[in-house]
């Protein structure tokens, strides 16, 4: 069954460029973007991947995170994240365990060809571990600041409710 938002986050562990390993474990408490995409230093994923680049700093300052996720090898990834100077985190799932339980790894026609392949998608997950937004079949151009928009809302209900539950306090209290 197709995941959807408000469904809680399939749990991960894969190895991620710097020597670093990520995790959903390891993420919890703070939102993060998730993207998945099909092959490192092409040109629609170069593209996706300088787009959050350059909407790190913004994201970082309303503390989100982003990782990226592909079925390449880790020296791919490293030349990749070199490349181009991304500082966040490529993850490597070569085995497409990932890629499968968040429904990316799917099947694709290209000239009359199936094959299997890696489904451009992306998941904005909340500090809960549950999906707060599902991006599917991403077209580059734009994607970026729409998922900085997504986290902006998600960040202003989280200061809502927080708001919410202080004035409820105080109400208590009085």
């Amino acid at each position: 069954m197709p995941l959807k938002e408000g469904d809680p986050a399939p749990d991960f562990t894969m190895p991620a460029t710097r020597g670093r390993t990520v995790s959903l474990s390891a993420m919890r408490g703070k939102p993060f973007v998730l993207y998945f995409y099909p092959k490192a230093d092409t040109p629609g994923c170069t593209r996706e991947a300088c787009a959050f680049q350059e909407a790190l700093a913004e994201l970082g300052s309303i503390g989100v995170e982003v990782i990226g996720v592909s079925k390449d090898k880790m020296p791919a990834l490293e030349k990749f994240a070199d490349k181009y100077q991304l500082s966040f985190p490529l993850a490597s799932d070569a085995d497409t365990k990932v890629a499968e339980a968040y429904g990316t790894w799917i099947e694709k026609s290209r000239y009359g060809r199936k094959y299997m392949g890696m489904e451009r998608s992306t998941f904005l997950i909340d500090a809960t571990g549950h999906i707060a937004r599902i991006w599917r079949n991403v077209k580059v151009d734009g994607h970026a600041q729409a998922v900085l928009e997504a986290v902006r809302n998600l960040a202003q209900g989280a200061a809502g409710s927080q708001e919410t539950g202080k004035k409820a306090a105080t109400k208590k209290r009085a």
